[in-house]
């Protein structure tokens, strides 16, 4: 559930928090609105003029590092997927319905309202669901829990998750936005005047897998190996949070999926869009590439260190075979 007042400045509150001779990087969207190539904030970009504390080790002072004397910090950190990791757990037997009804959300309501303002739609991962990047003037839209949330500038309303006609007027003031959908691979929007039932539990659920994902992909993002990284990513779509890497005769997508029609568990993958080179790792049989189960990475020491493994392995396997060539 959100909290009272439901305005949000990620970056401003993690400011607050670290004070005065750092910039602090945060891997919510926050605003203002961006004019760049991407029309949203980078989580990760360095300030040339301040030293930096980001969500990822190397080039500047990483979250872990600066909570290593500000303990106190801890729980707000791991609330925001920033440092001091806790732990992902399996979803409840009531996760599929919840990550339907929000992936009609995301296709029908959120994904629009960015696209009609500067013809982007992909989205980002929020404390408590997802939502647009800032656009336009300083506006977002966003799922917190069962509350949907439009937001301008310091200005914001929310209200509960009711129906898809709703939360359309609510934010669009218009019908559902399905006509756009017809080129993608998107759920039929069904009766739009069914309950849109959303578990509590699953949405949690929900908020810390694309969480988790946003960290483990940026820190990807990051190293010296993943060249020409596209920026992290919610496409509404396959509601699936990815990244691309790679020069295009070895380019992958590497993501983190809730469950689809395919594939109905969350799971990690790696799409290869041209050819694989020879290699166990290439285990998928629903597409070219990889998969990793939560269910085989949940009880894993260190479930970062076995994802970011599992994407590095695919990466570099790609990698070795361009350097053969």
């Amino acid at each position: 559930m959100m909290t009272t007042d439901p305005r949000r400045d990620a970056r401003a509150e993690a400011q607050g928090v670290i004070g005065l001779g750092f910039a602090a990087r945060v891997l919510e969207p926050s605003p203002p609105a961006v004019v760049d190539e991407w029309l949203a904030d980078d989580p990760v970009a360095v300030d040339p003029l301040v030293p930096t504390v980001r969500p990822v080790p190397g080039g500047a002072c990483s979250w872990d590092e600066w909570l290593e004397s500000h303990n106190e910090h801890r729980t707000w950190a791991a609330q925001r997927w920033l440092g001091a990791f806790t732990r992902l757990n399996s979803p409840s037997s009531r996760f599929a319905e919840s990550r339907h009804a929000l992936h009609l959300l995301a296709a029908y309501v959120l994904a629009p309202a960015r696209r009609r303002v500067n013809g982007k739609f992909g989205l980002r991962w929020t404390v408590g669901g997802f939502g647009t990047p800032f656009f336009g003037d300083d506006q977002q839209v966003r799922v917190d829990g069962d509350q949907l949330v439009v937001q301008f500038a310091d200005n914001a309303v929310a209200e509960p998750i009711t129906t898809l006609r709703r939360a359309a007027e609510f934010v669009l003031a218009t019908a559902p936005d399905s006509e756009w959908a017809k080129q993608f691979d998107i759920p039929d929007a069904g009766d739009i005047d069914a309950t849109l039932t959303v578990d509590p539990d699953a949405a949690a659920f929900l908020s810390s897998w694309y969480g988790f994902a946003t960290s483990v992909l940026e820190e990807l993002r990051t190293d010296e190996r993943s060249v020409d990284a596209s920026r992290v990513q919610l496409w509404p779509e396959h509601f699936d949070v990815a990244i691309e890497l790679l020069a295009p005769s070895i380019r992958a997508s590497y993501g983190a999926s809730p469950g689809d029609e395919a594939l109905p568990y969350p799971y990690l993958y790696v799409s290869v869009w041209n050819d694989m080179p020879p290699n166990a790792i290439w285990n998928a049989t629903t597409f070219r590439g990889s998969i990793l189960p939560l269910s085989q990475f949940v009880d894993a020491a260190d479930q970062r260190a076995t994802a970011l493994e599992f994407f590095r392995n695919s990466r570099d396997a790609l990698d070795a075979r361009a350097r053969r060539s």
